[in-house]
Parts: structure tokens; sequence; C-alpha cells
């Protein structure tokens, strides 16, 4: 056992004292953004200056780092801040880069962590970090200006310059360390290490990776290998250390500083300190019984118990590599009734290559080809990370007697030639609820990300021209979505943030729930923006030199913010919904650039401009841009011959 855990106590040791090297890490600034080390592995050198609220040794030295950042202007260096402290937070930290005119991200390492790693004593220590192998080529002050309570005119030694000239001229340092000057850091957990090797495994680590991971590492889970006992952790340490570190897990990516959400399965701060000082003390067994070794999976694969209604998707074969079409299935609904349908569950027959499922169903006596989509009433979906989806309390989703269930399934290939057969649980409410279940979606399918880009941001909105309650929100890009947020922007112009989430994982499309529903009054604007990186930085860039525009498969990509709202005016008995006028709104909210409300020709690409032009002729009477209104109106005119669509499932 001491030979299985040599490997980790020896990198807790080397970093208890001076760092030598950086492990990779990711933290969320002070503006909510994530930072990940390694992904600055195209710089040459990274500079990392220890920042803390109130020390007057960190406000001296601003004019010395901002002179070192402006003499390496044309180098190709990154300038970074971490906050270790732990009187200080987000907010404050803000506050403290706001009053002191710091530009710098500031990392907060909120769990001290990083700062531990690191061997941190005290702040205004800066680091210069190679970024060819991560090693601390110098660690200590920016110069010999200051001292305690004194400091000198000028500076007679240039510490991080001199730094940095000898790491871009691919040679070592002559001075590699001096002492530290700055306000003392408190590190509990540096005090605590011979505590560290009493943590329970039986009693505080087994059951915390029960209550956060063990739902995906089970044999047959979507996890890459099952968490069945402390042998198996313990020799995958090295590796949940990592991934805890980097934010990769567990997948739960909403900023924890903004909304406050249903199933939160984020690690508290408290949880992230304890195991990876567990592992950091050489993961010890200690005493008591293994309860992984226990643990007994769910047989039943229907998380809510037997459905009322189980409908089986077509099966298909999934080759080993290659690109396999989206697929859209249709089955009939066998139902003889009409239903509500209050809960639904979605049961891939092979997890590893399912990548979402989403579900809708037709209006009554509409054949599935004449659908325009699965959203046209949607019931839900599933993706890695989602379980079942249940509607909020009094709601549900009208189900008509005579429809088809419509799908829309994306699979992915892993390696090994299998076959999916996928299957929907159903369940009904005994008695019509009070209000419909709505979806709604903020997208943009004008989206052109240029080629290299790292930071390209595009945005659009909803406008809800009633009161509405919003239940879930969901961001979702492919594989160059960095981060994505949604921002309420209320009648009177101010905007509240209601999801961060700073470190987009394509592998996870998770949605949130909000804790209480949010009330958004008519008039407000739902703002969906998403960050995407198009560069050779993003490990998993299809293709870094291509212009990427909108499409289906995920080396394209989508501008698309899902959204589970209820009309505050609205019941099952009286429907007000109109899927017409929800579209309409939806187009104008990407097609207004500037989102004032009204969308101007020249906010148009040459191409969408050609095509809107004799809508704009038509439409726009007072010539003051296109209004949703207007737009609803000219497609009512240009439908009037048409036969009208069945509002049987409360839409037009």
């Amino acid at each position: 056992m001491l030979k299985a855990v040599f490997g980790v106590v020896a990198l807790v040791l080397a970093s208890a004292a001076l760092a030598e090297r950086v492990d990779n890490f990711v933290l969320l600034d002070h503006t909510g953004d994530a930072h990940e080390l390694h992904y600055y592995s195209d710089r040459d050198a990274v500079v990392l200056m220890v920042q803390g609220n109130g020390c007057p040794v960190v406000r001296n030295a601003l004019p010395d780092l901002r002179a070192v950042r402006e003499q390496f202007s044309d180098a190709n260096v990154e300038f970074l801040m971490i906050n270790s402290n732990l009187q200080d937070h987000r907010v404050s930290i803000a506050a403290e880069a706001e009053e002191w005119g710091i530009d710098l991200p500031i990392l907060d390492d909120d769990s001290q962590l990083i700062g531990e790693s690191l061997g941190l004593t005290r702040t205004a220590e800066v680091f210069v970090i190679d970024t060819d192998d991560w090693s601390v080529a110098y660690r200590g002050p920016i110069n010999d200006r200051l001292s305690y309570e004194r400091q000198k005119k000028e500076a007679s030694k240039h510490y991080v310059a001199d730094a940095l000239n000898a790491v871009l001229a691919g040679e070592e340092p002559s001075i590699t360390s001096e002492g530290a000057i700055g306000c003392l850091i408190n590190f509990p957990g540096e005090k605590e290490r011979e505590a560290h090797r009493t943590i329970s495994y039986s009693d505080t680590i087994a059951p915390m990776l029960e209550d956060n991971c063990v739902a995906c590492h089970q044999e047959g889970g979507i996890g890459p290998w099952a968490m069945s006992s402390y042998e198996m952790v313990r020799g995958f340490a090295p590796m949940i250390r990592e991934v805890v570190r980097t934010k990769r897990m567990p997948p739960w990516h909403a900023d924890p500083h903004v909304g406050d959400w249903q199933n939160d399965a984020g690690l508290t701060v408290e949880e992230r300190q304890t195991l990876i000082h567990w592992i950091e003390a050489g993961a010890p067994r200690g005493e008591g019984d293994d309860p992984l070794k226990m643990f007994v999976a769910d047989a039943n694969i229907w998380p809510l118990g037997e459905p009322d209604l189980i409908v089986e998707l077509p099966s298909y074969d999934i080759p080993a590599s290659g690109v396999v079409d989206y697929q859209f299935p249709s089955v009939k609904n066998p139902l003889d009734e009409d239903v509500w349908v209050r809960a639904m569950t979605v049961v891939p027959g092979r997890t590893e290559v399912v990548h979402h499922v989403l579900v809708g169903a037709t209006a009554a006596g509409q054949a599935p080809n004449e659908s325009e989509g699965v959203f046209d009433n949607y019931l839900g979906g599933y993706a890695p990370g989602t379980g079942y989806t249940k509607m909020p309390e009094g709601t549900g989703v009208y189900l008509p007697a005579d429809s088809h269930f419509m799908f829309q399934l994306h699979y992915t290939p892993f390696g090994k030639d299998v076959s999916d057969t996928t299957k929907v649980g159903l369940y009904f409410h005994d008695e019509p609820p009070g209000n419909f279940l709505r979806h709604g979606v903020v997208l943009n399918p004008t989206i052109r990300i240029p080629p290299g880009a790292k930071r390209h941001e595009q945005a659009a909105y909803y406008q809800f021209e009633k009161d509405a309650h919003l239940h879930t929100i969901l961001p979702h890009s492919h594989y160059r979505g960095r981060s994505s947020s949604f921002v309420l922007r209320h009648p009177d112009g101010t905007e509240e943030m209601l999801l961060n989430v700073p470190n987009y994982d394509f592998n996870w499309q998770r949605g949130y729930d909000f804790a209480e529903p949010k009330f958004v009054p008519a008039g407000s604007k739902l703002i969906h923006s998403t960050v995407y990186d198009n560069s050779v930085q993003n490990p998993a860039n299809p293709d870094p030199e291509k212009l990427v525009t909108w499409g289906l498969q995920s080396w394209d990509e989508m501008l698309y913010g899902d959204f589970v709202f209820t009309w505050v005016d609205e019941t099952s008995d009286q429907p007000i919904h109109s899927n017409e006028r929800a579209d309409a709104f939806q187009t104008i909210g990407f097609l207004d650039r500037d989102m004032d409300g009204t969308v101007q020709l020249e906010e148009l690409s040459d191409r969408m401009r050609q095509r809107m032009a004799p809508i704009f002729q038509a439409a726009d009477h007072n010539k003051d841009g296109l209004s949703a209104e207007e737009y609803i109106a000219f497609r009512m005119v240009m439908r009037m011959n048409r036969p009208q669509r069945n509002a049987s499932s409360g839409g037009e």
C-alpha cells in the first residue's frame, strides 16, 4: 500500500515546500470568467502575482507590475493575479480591483487549494512560469524597491523582468527565488496536514463519492470507470485530484456566485478541500467498512417508478467510427384519450453512443411529415448529465390522442459497433394541472465564428410579451463553446444575471432548474450569450481554420438557449400561448443586433438584407424598424389563404 501511494505523497511533499512545477488548475476570476493555467500554453511565460485586499505592499507594487507588463507588452507573456486570502471573496476582490484600477484577472482561490500547492506564504509574491514545462522559473518580489514600511525611489534589481528576459531567451534566470515581501496569508490546511491523514475514508470520503459521483461511476454508468471499492478510488486518486482542480468533475458548471438551483451537483468548497487533502495525504484507508463495496445500484431503469406509457424507438446500428446523421423517427401515440404529461424519462439502450434525445409530439390528427419539428409540442429530452424531466408543480404538457411522438436523436460512435434501442417513459396527471408548461429557445442561426478566434461572442434574446415564470434554463453550443450566460433585462433597462457558465463543457448538456420560479415581467428580454473558442488552444476544436456557421453536427455551432416557462395568466382550460407569435419574437431576438426592440436593415448581413428587404417594405409601415408585432401582422397576411394550424394543444 505504501508503494501504491508513494507518487501522491511525493506530490504533496513537493507542493508543501516551494513548488518547482505548477499543476494545471481552473479558477474563476473576480468577474466570473474561467481561467485554465494550461490554456496559456501558447504563451512563452505566465506571470502570476499574489493579490490580497487591503495589503499595502500589494497596492504599492501595482505600479511596478504595470511597468513590467508594459515593458513586455510586445512579448508573448500572460499576466494574471491570484487571491488565496480566507477573508476575501469575489465581491470584495472586485471592489478592490475597481478602487485600485487593477485591470488584470484576479483568480479567486476560494478553497485555498491552489495557494497551498504553490506553497504561498505572503501576498505580493510573483511567479514567473515557463510554459514549456510549467516550471517555476522565478518566485519572489517584482524588484527590490519595496520593504516593510520602507521604499526606495527606484529599484536597483529587477527580478521579474530579468527572469522573463531569461525565459524568453531560453535560458535559466540567474536568480530563481527571493524572499517574499507582503502580507501573511493564513492557510489553516497547511497547519493540519497530519490531521488530513486521519480523514476517514469510510465515514467521510466514500459517502461523499456515493452522493456526488457514483451515480455515473458505476457498472453500466456513463462514467469511464466504476467507484466500486477503496482500491479503485486509491488507484484513480491522482486523476481525481486533477479533474477536481480543473473543474472537469463533478460536471456542474454553474458559477456558484450566480443563481440558486435545485439539485446542485457541485462540490462545496469544504468538500473539495476535504477530498483533495485526503488524496494529498496519501489517500489513507483507515478503519471501517467500505461503503462503495456495499453499494447496490438500483436495478430499476425507471427512476420515477413504472411509467404510465413506455414508447420504444426504432433500433439503430451505430458504427465504431465515422459520422452518424441525426435521426428523426416518429412513433404513433397508442393512447385513445387526451392526457397531461407530468414527467418523462429517457433510457438510452447504449449510453456510450447516445449524445442526446429530444422528444415532442404533433397536434391531434397531424401526420409527422406535416410537423415543423420536435419543438411544436415539446416534452423534454435526454443528454449526459440529465436524469428525468419532472414538470414543475401544477404544470404539465398536453398530449392529444391521435398524435405522433417526434424524436431527434444524435449518436456519436465510440470505437465499437453497437445497436441502440432507446425507450421513453411517460407519467401522466390524474387530472388536468393548473397550467401548460411551455418551452422556448433563444437562438441565432446567423452566427459566424471567424477562423482562429479565441473569444468570439454572439448573443440573441427573447422578449416576453406577457408576465411569465421561468423554471429552467439550459445553454447549448458545440465543441467551440467556451462560456455561456443568461441575463434578464427588465423593462426599465436594468439587468440581472440569471446564470453564468464560465467553463462550458459540450460533453454535459445540463439544464438548471431555479430553486424558486423566476418572475419575468412583461416586456423583459431574456438575453443568451455564448463565447466561442475557434483557436488551436481549444483541444476539442475540429478545425481552427474554418469559418464556423450554424449547423446540427458537432463540428458546426449553435447559439441555443433553451428555457422552460409558464405564462402567469394562462390556465390549462384557457390557453393563451401562440406558436406563431413566439416564433416572431424569437426571430426578432436574433435579428435585432443592438437589442433595442426593432430591427433595422443595416443590422443585417448583406445576404440577409437582400432576403428581408421585401418584408421591411411591406411590414415596416412607420419606417422606424421592424418590430415583432409588425412581423406577426405580415406573416398573418401571408398565411391568410393557408389552412389554420390545429389549436388543440393550446397553440395557434
